[in-house]
């Protein structure tokens, strides 16, 4: 039986394991992987204490201070159900092992709609990005692509087409955002805009070069020289574990209060999986931190 259980290894997961660590209280980390979307990031520069960093060096750093503490862990499995019994949780793992703890923090965060596309897979972290506010200042100069066109995608264009050389925006379909998101990015000069064009491929050999597209319309092909992609086609929540145990909003985020409560007793959430407005690695540090600490004293008025 363990105090905490918490599903999930990136910024807020690893945060609320040291929280929860640093008040004494039997904890288990579950997660499939260490990181999360974080990995994906070529470089950070706004993640306070560090000028710039890499992903994957931020990470690091986030699990060696997990190590210095008395957490248990299971890596490289996942949850494949939640349950709620009485006053405590038990989980299943797909390896089969099952645990029983008091409290839950789901912070299992988000994971990028893909393209599916030859090139997008190998070059994640080279050039391919899902994340324009994280990364976009590190191709400051370039020729870039951004794919899609939603808010998200329109957003990324108005960040880019101030720093980058040129943006091209690449959507299947006519634009979908809010009406003065279009109108603000169709004046820019260094933006060239291709309606109806799918990706067919991105290519580059230690980084993205070019990608090829394809007209749907005529069934041309076309390719453009550009040093980064940013896909901004949405992002999924990893929420299914617990689609039938909290209340979830119409994007299948978690919703949880500014204490990152949910709507059942013991059960908390934090980070990208939840309905918080901004999904950034030191907000979800941050609510990784509440969630532990709220954990804690709900275990001290049921438990402790």
């Amino acid at each position: 039986m363990y105090d905490i259980l918490i599903a999930g290894a990136g910024p807020a997961g690893m945060t609320a394991a040291v929280y929860a660590a640093r008040k004494s209280l039997r904890t288990l980390l579950v997660s499939k992987n260490v990181g999360g979307q974080v990995l994906w990031s070529t470089g950070i520069d706004n993640y306070m204490g560090y000028q710039y960093i890499e992903g994957f060096e931020l990470i690091q750093k986030f699990e060696d201070q997990v190590k210095k503490f008395p957490i248990e862990q299971s890596i490289g499995k996942e949850i494949v159900r939640l349950s709620r019994l009485d006053n405590r949780y038990e989980v299943i793992l797909d390896s089969g092992e099952r645990y029983e703890s008091k409290t839950v923090i789901i912070a299992t965060g988000k994971r990028p709609r893909q393209l599916n596309v030859p090139g997008e897979e190998a070059l994640k972290g080279r050039g391919v990005t899902y994340c324009a506010v994280c990364d976009g200042p590190l191709f400051a100069g370039d020729r870039v692509a951004v794919i899609g066109g939603g808010n998200s995608a329109l957003e990324a264009v108005d960040d880019m087409v101030k720093i980058a050389e040129h943006v091209f925006l690449v959507s299947l379909t006519q634009l979908t955002g809010d009406e003065i998101l279009i109108n603000k990015v169709n004046s820019a000069p260094n933006l060239t805009v291709f309606l109806r064009h799918e990706v067919l491929e991105i290519t580059g050999s230690n980084r993205v070069e070019n990608i090829l597209l394809k007209n749907l319309e005529s069934g041309d092909e076309t390719t453009i020289d550009v040093g980064a992609v940013f896909i901004e086609i949405g992002l999924i929540p990893n929420s299914d574990i617990v689609r039938d145990v909290v209340k979830l909003n119409e994007l299948n985020e978690i919703e949880a209060s500014c204490s990152c409560e949910t709507d059942v007793p013991g059960l908390f959430a934090a980070g990208d999986v939840t309905n918080i407005p901004d999904k950034q690695i030191v907000v979800a540090a941050g609510e990784g931190a509440k969630a532990a600490l709220q954990a804690h004293r709900y275990l001290q008025r049921h438990y402790l």
